[in-house]
């Protein structure tokens, strides 16, 4: 069935308030109560994982957890885990932007505050609800490895992991172990950020649900370097023996840059992914799915074919057209979970191989406004793929 809605792109981030950055509290209700009256159905964000200095969100530490710096300061104080006077004096943060140098500092301060206020005070029914977010399966196979990962972040000075002893870098059992009982209480604080994230942002789809309006994420093909799922898995993505990528991401020149665009992500062993029946990706898709009603799959197009480019490169110049996994990841995915809810962001040069792959995989691609409606006689002239069909 086909449905013609309206629909608004938005990252949290950018919502307006008194903390510095958009969170997931009240600004957001205020939004939600905005498209909802404008006739919005749909709201897409972008990727809502912890993003490395800087606050790119398709830059992330992590392609499981989300970001603590999402979580609204506002709706910790309501429950107790912070009090009023903690919100009272603010820093004179920008009010037409995010200064991620400034704000990532003081909440991190005022969570750190909010976990303390938890340890000492929390009520029994708050304890138990935390302790089942950690042990429910669907946090198995993420959420222990992004803990020690983001206690060890803090351990080294905020290093990139290839910069760490070499026996936590590489992942010798022993030092693992050890480590988990040194930074048990950085550990815990981690897991306690997560846990609030996860909380509110179900409180937000409940209140996005509420009006009507469904929620589209975003999921970028690649992931970072220095990301806790590149650290705990190094045998599936293009690395050396020390953790550093072989080859990189990027796009070759074209129309918009003579030197094409060199991302640095590391590269995926597909072959490796298949052995396992791409249970990496079905767990990562899963994972979106249960925050966002609709995943679009950014650069859709390595699938087909993606770029590939020597580590140590200045440009993407010297890069060249390597196979992806192609209709078996997606078989794959299907089998998994039966229809996709996803949309494939299949801009840019696209060959005819690339709409043959989203036509079997059975995914709507994307329109830029201003162009997709080149050439017809009339802008009605055309059915264009939308967000679900």
């Amino acid at each position: 069935m086909r449905r013609r809605i309206a629909g608004i792109l938005l990252h949290p981030t950018s919502l307006p308030g008194r903390f510095g950055i958009g969170d997931l509290g009240p600004g957001l209700d205020r939004f939600l109560d905005w498209a909802q009256a404008a006739g919005q159905r749909l709201w897409q964000t972008l990727p809502l994982g912890p993003p490395v200095m800087g606050g790119c969100p398709y830059t992330c530490l992590s392609a499981f957890a989300g970001s603590p710096m999402l979580i609204s300061p506002e709706l910790l104080a309501q429950e107790g885990l912070l009090e009023p006077e903690d919100l009272a004096d603010l820093p004179d943060f920008p009010s037409g932007r995010v200064d991620f140098g400034a704000v990532e500092p003081w909440k991190q301060t005022l969570l750190r505050r909010s976990w303390h206020r938890f340890e000492q005070r929390a009520s029994a029914a708050l304890r138990s609800e935390l302790e089942a977010f950690l042990e429910h399966p669907d946090q198995r196979g993420w959420l222990d490895d992004w803990t020690l990962f983001s206690a060890l972040k803090t351990h080294y000075g905020e290093k990139l992991w290839q910069e760490w002893d070499a026996e936590i870098a590489l992942r010798v059992p022993g030092a693992l172990a050890e480590a988990r009982r040194l930074l048990a209480g950085e550990i815990a604080f981690h897991g306690y950020l997560q846990w609030l994230f996860f909380r509110q942002w179900r409180r937000v789809r409940h209140e996005a649900h509420r009006r009507g309006i469904e929620i589209m994420g975003d999921l970028p093909i690649y992931v970072s370097t220095d990301s806790a799922e590149v650290w705990a898995h190094p045998q599936l993505f293009d690395l050396d023996e020390a953790g550093w990528p072989r080859h990189v991401a990027g796009v070759p020149p074209d129309y918009f840059s003579e030197d094409g665009q060199l991302w640095g992500n590391p590269l995926y062993r597909w072959e490796r992914m298949a052995a396992t029946g791409y249970r990496w990706w079905i767990e990562r898709i899963a994972a979106n799915l249960r925050l966002t009603d609709i995943v679009r799959i950014d650069h859709f197009r390595a699938f087909c074919d993606y770029w590939q480019v020597p580590a140590g490169e200045t440009t993407a110049r010297g890069g060249r057209w390597v196979d992806g996994p192609g209709i078996e990841i997606f078989d794959a995915i299907r089998a998994a979970f039966g229809t996709l809810p996803l949309v494939a962001e299949d801009l840019g040069a696209i060959h005819p191989g690339i709409e043959a792959l989203r036509r079997r995989a059975g995914l709507p691609g994307m329109c830029v406004l201003q162009f997709g409606f080149h050439g017809a006689e009339s802008t009605h002239a055309r059915t264009t793929a939308s967000a679900r069909r």
